[in-house]
């Protein structure tokens, strides 16, 4: 029986061989080629791995997804607990934020009315301070006409030593001597300028007089101009008109063009009351106010050589 039991398996060997390749080949050998009996349990092995890939994939994502969802079950309550902190606080802001934009809106419309307000009371204003301007400028214009016709009849004695006391009588004779006049004038009153009194060596302080009549002051002018500088009781006098402070400092404007004048042949040229200088030459004529200064490089000569003032700057 022995023997037919080993005939039996070595006759059925054969058919068991395939069998025997079912377990998984080495690693590191070669695929069996396409064809070959092997081919099926490749295939067989290549759906398992897939499948256990696929099984562990699965794994893995559940394996997530619980850690993730565990994970956000225990910060869940806090962060709705932030946000509905921060949305309160948000609230709280906003509306905190609308009252001061509210009062800011109520401040910005009562700015705005004060400020048409004040705006039109500045033009208001700015209206009645120039008309007041005008006004002033006018009362002081007037008060200095005032003030020149009250010194018409007054002259002033410059050179007289201020040892020298002089009484209204004094000047009289003084006058009539230095010009040779038919009488004394009738003098008002005489005295010295109001400054103070000058140290030993210094410039006298002039003497203001105040004449009766107009035409003696006037004549005595007249015969001042053409004299300029007269000599008498070793002391040298000259007399000049009384002007206010501003008229002198309009004549004064002058001094610089009538020194250049006397320079140039056949001008002629004066101070007209109470500041305009007039010019003439060669029979043309031509005046200046007193707010117009003039320079050296102003006086020029025309094509035909005549010398004229042609051009001024405003004299402040």
């Amino acid at each position: 029986m022995s023997r037919k039991v080993n005939k039996s398996a070595s006759t059925s060997q054969p058919n068991l061989r395939p069998a025997a390749n079912t377990a998984s080949p080495p690693r590191g050998k070669t695929s069996p080629r396409p064809g070959s009996p092997d081919t099926p349990l490749v295939d067989t092995e290549k759906f398992t791995k897939a499948e256990l890939l696929s099984e562990l994939r699965e794994e893995i994502s559940s394996l997530f997804k619980k850690e993730l969802t565990a994970a956000f079950a225990e910060n869940l309550t806090s962060i709705r607990s932030d946000i509905q902190q921060l949305k309160t606080d948000l609230s709280s802001d906003i509306t905190t934020m609308r009252q001061e934009f509210a009062g800011l809106r109520s401040t910005v419309t009562g700015m705005e009315q004060s400020l048409s307000t004040c705006t039109d009371d500045i033009v208001h204003l700015q209206a009645k301070v120039d008309a007041m301007s005008k006004e002033l400028a006018k009362l002081e214009n007037k008060c200095e006409d005032l003030e020149s016709r009250s010194r018409r009849n007054n002259i002033r004695i410059v050179g007289v030593p201020e040892e020298n006391v002089l009484s209204a009588t004094d000047v009289s004779v003084l006058l009539m001597e230095a010009f040779q006049l038919g009488k004394e004038p009738l003098v008002d009153r005489a005295h010295r300028t109001l400054a103070p009194k000058p140290n030993t060596g210094e410039r006298p302080r002039a003497v203001v007089v105040r004449l009766h009549y107009y035409a003696d002051c006037a004549r005595i002018l007249q015969k001042a101009r053409e004299l300029q500088r007269v000599q008498i009781n070793n002391m040298t006098i000259s007399v000049f008109p009384d002007h206010t402070a501003k008229t002198a400092r309009a004549r004064a404007a002058f001094n610089e063009v009538r020194r250049q004048l006397r320079g140039i042949q056949g001008v002629r040229f004066g101070i007209l009351y109470p500041a305009r200088l007039r010019i003439t030459y060669q029979g043309m004529q031509r005046d200046f106010v007193s707010r117009v200064q003039f320079t050296a490089s102003e006086i020029k000569a025309d094509k035909n050589g005549r010398y004229l003032v042609v051009v001024g700057t405003m004299y402040n």
